[in-house]
């Protein structure tokens, strides 16, 4: 298996012409209850949430550095509701095995609530169904309204929002970076394999320690 550490990353002093704050948002997806929380739904299935709380440390760090900095700053959040579950949703459901699966990050009950990051007034916040931060929601828009060409991407999980996140960005004409050690995976695997595969195809890896050097 291939470390994520071992992969292609951008040297932290080739960094600074590609990241200007005015034109650049951190983009943090999914640090919710029920995806990053011990006390979530899939903390619940035993799932070892290690390098989640490791990469939630490296996220707050870069919060602040993009705060200090004048870069934007985003939150993507799923949140749903049983009136919101796709047809096609509820079926793989049940061809799983697992019929109410698709019931996560509810509403209601506390599973769609921010866990260790908070918004401030002026940021982009965007609600979001499932994977894809732009399907279904105006971050195009609000991206372009600021005049943000470059993505900075961290949380989780790197195999599933973030990934159908980057790959849609990079689509839409975005500048996308992904932070591998300021995302996470359940499983190791699943997260050096999609960092690798989005390094090859579309977006360029740093480290957490080169942004923040970047925008010190």
């Amino acid at each position: 298996m291939v470390e994520a550490a071992d992969l292609p990353h951008i040297d932290a002093g080739a960094l600074k012409d590609m990241l200007p704050p005015a034109k650049t948002a951190l983009v943090v997806v999914d640090i919710q209850t029920d995806f990053a929380a011990p006390h979530g739904l899939v903390g619940s299935f035993g799932a070892d949430m290690t390098t989640v709380e490791a990469a939630i440390d490296r996220i707050e760090e870069l919060i602040a550095a993009a705060r200090k900095a004048g870069a934007h700053v985003a939150f993507m959040r799923v949140v749903t509701r049983p009136e919101t579950d796709t047809e096609a949703l509820k079926t793989l459901m049940v061809r799983r095995g697992s019929p109410g699966g698709e019931g996560i990050c509810r509403a209601e009950g506390g599973g769609a609530d921010y866990y260790r990051v908070t918004p401030e007034p002026g940021d982009i916040e965007i609600e979001k169904l499932m994977y894809d931060s732009f399907h279904g929601t105006d971050l195009d828009e609000q991206l372009k309204a600021r005049g943000i060409d470059t993505l900075v991407m961290t949380g989780v999980s790197t195999d599933c929002c973030v990934d159908s996140t980057a790959r849609t960005a990079f689509h839409n004409g975005y500048n996308v970076f992904v932070v591998s050690d300021a995302c996470a995976a359940y499983e190791p695997d699943l997260h050096s394999g999609t960092l690798n595969v989005l390094q090859k195809n579309l977006a360029l890896l740093v480290t957490s320690d080169a942004v923040a050097g970047v925008w010190s």
